[in-house]
Parts: structure tokens; C-alpha cells; sequence
């Protein structure tokens, strides 16, 4: 008799656990976590957490863990609580050394996983990430988010990313430890959770991230993306912005710099939203309430 072929041989897993907050994305789901597991190497686990969707996105995230090869996929469902606690609940089931963060509707492309970990030879890294490219809704063109420029300028890269908020979510892989410890996402925020964990965990001078030049990630803009909320998010990044003066202090550098240009920033994002969608009014009122902005937060940045 001929010899009994050789089994295929089993993939080695990369140590990451990968965290999708999905709430209503049953036309999406699907995509990314197929991204996730098609990567080389494919992650230990893949987690989705349905936010009470109830649009079918539980139905479609089971589907895609049947259909997955390279990675388990666990599915798990709640009551609506936001993204944040969604992402808190994927990161008690995690069990990776590193956990990366995937939103329900983007995805990752090839080689993502793989360029991701080596960063992480070094022992201070506490998050890597990259840069990434935004699909428009509706097919509409692609264009090249290029995040490395901010990391890779002169200064506290730190202090860059207090200013400019480069980090995209989808692009992130940190250690889970890291994350545990400082408390993972702060759910009393209505929006921009991610960009107040990242400062966080990269607070202690001796934390270091690393953020290459590569679009890895592709993110869908949707018209119902959390970043489309404008007012609140005008309002979470300001609370952050003052949050994370001890941190700008405890550095040594000069705080009233990175301080007005983040709130200059987080205004001027405002008002191009607003602008895009017509909201000529609302753009207006916020260009106005700029300077007010400015007081306020220098005199609360007082030591």
C-alpha cells in the first residue's frame, strides 16, 4: 500500500489576540475578521464583541467564525455599552501576550501581523502601529494616511501624539499587560477612548512606541463612524487634552505649547467637519468659542 500522505502541517500562531467591537455590522463583520485570520502568521484568537447590535451582527460575526481556518474566533454579545467597553470585555477574555485592536468595519491587509511584533524585541515598547489607508464611503477613492511623518519628526514623539492623535485604531498592537495595567479603555468617554489609552500607556518616560511606514489597515469611512459625532468628540478630546498635562509636565519639556496646539487642532478638526457637512452655522460657533477654549484650558493647566 502507498504511504499515508503527510498531515498538513499546523500553522504556528502569532501571540496576539485580536479584539473586534462590532455593533451593527452585519455587512461588515465578515471582512474583517476574514483579514484577521488570513494573516501570516494568523493570530491565537480572534474575539468579536457583538454591542447589542441587534441588526444581525451577531448572526454574520458566528457565521464568520465557522468559516475562519487559521484562528479560533470566539463570539461574545452584550447590552449596548460603546466601543470602549466592548473593547474592555474582548480584554478579559484575551489571553495573547500582545492584543490588537480591529474595528468591525475596516480590515487588515497582508503581512500586517508579521511587520507588527518585531518592533516589540525590545522590552520598552509597549505599542507599535503604522500607517493605513481611508476607503470612501460609498467605493469612493483611497487615499494614503501618512501617520510615520508625525512619529518619525524632531522632538518627544510623545508630545507629538498628544498634539496630533496619529494612532489609528485599527493599525494598533500593544501588550496586554500593558494595557491591563493602566486600566484598559475609560468608558466614562463618550468617544475617543483610544487616543486617552495610548496616552496612558505611553505616559512613563521609559514606555516607548514605534510606528512604521507602511498602510497595513484599510479603514471604511461610514457615515455612521463614531468620529462622525463631532460635537462629542470635540468635547472627550478636550477633557483628554487636560488630563494628559501631568504627563507633558512629568517630562520636562514645556506644556502650554503642546497644550494650545492640540486644543488649536482639535477646533480646526471640528470646524472642517462641519464644513464637509454643510454645518456652516455649527462651524462658525466653533471657530468662535476657540479663543474661550484657550483661557479655559491654560488656566486649568496651572500647576
Amino acid at each position: 500500500m502507498p504511504p499515508e500522505p503527510a498531515p498538513e502541517p499546523v500553522p504556528e500562531l502569532a501571540d496576539v489576540s485580536v479584539i473586534i467591537p462590532a455593533y451593527r455590522a452585519a455587512a461588515t463583520i465578515g471582512r474583517a475578521v476574514r483579514s484577521a485570520d488570513a494573516q501570516s502568521p494568523p493570530p491565537r484568537e480572534i474575539i468579536v464583541i457583538d454591542d447589542g447590535s441587534g441588526d444581525g451582527t451577531l448572526e454574520a460575526a458566528r457565521a464568520a467564525a465557522g468559516a475562519a481556518g487559521n484562528a479560533p474566533v470566539t463570539v461574545l454579545t452584550q447590552e449596548n455599552q460603546g466601543a470602549g467597553a466592548a473593547r474592555n470585555r474582548g480584554l478579559a477574555e484575551a489571553r495573547g501576550a500582545f492584543v490588537a485592536f480591529l474595528d468591525a468595519d475596516d480590515e487588515w491587509l497582508p503581512g500586517k501581523l508579521a511587520h507588527s511584533l518585531p518592533p516589540f524585541d525590545d522590552p520598552a515598547c509597549v505599542l507599535v502601529a503604522h500607517d493605513f489607508l481611508r476607503a470612501g464611503a460609498d467605493g469612493g477613492g483611497e487615499t494614503r494616511v501618512d501617520c510615520h511623518r508625525h512619529f518619525a519628526a524632531p522632538g518627544d514623539p510623545y508630545v507629538r501624539l498628544y498634539e496630533r492623535g496619529f494612532l489609528a485604531t485599527s493599525t494598533v498592537v500593544a501588550r496586554r499587560q500593558a494595557v491591563v495595567d493602566v486600566g484598559g479603555f475609560d468608558t466614562g468617554l463618550r468617544t475617543a477612548q483610544d487616543f486617552d489609552l495610548w496616552l496612558r500607556l505611553l505616559a512613563p518616560p521609559a514606555a516607548r512606541f514605534h510606528l512604521f511606514a507602511a498602510a497595513l489597515t484599510r479603514y471604511h469611512v461610514t457615515p455612521g463612524s463614531i468620529t462622525s459625532f463631532t460635537r462629542r468628540r470635540l468635547d472627550c478630546c478636550l477633557v483628554i487634552a487636560r488630563r494628559h498635562v501631568p504627563a507633558l509636565r512629568r517630562r520636562g519639556g514645556g506644556v502650554l505649547g503642546p497644550l494650545w496646539f492640540r486644543v488649536l487642532a482639535v477646533h480646526y478638526e471640528a470646524m472642517a467637519a462641519y464644513a464637509a457637512a454643510g454645518a456652516l452655522p455649527r462651524a462658525a460657533l466653533t471657530a468662535l468659542a476657540l479663543p474661550l477654549a484657550l483661557a479655559r484650558e491654560t488656566l486649568a493647566a496651572r500647576p
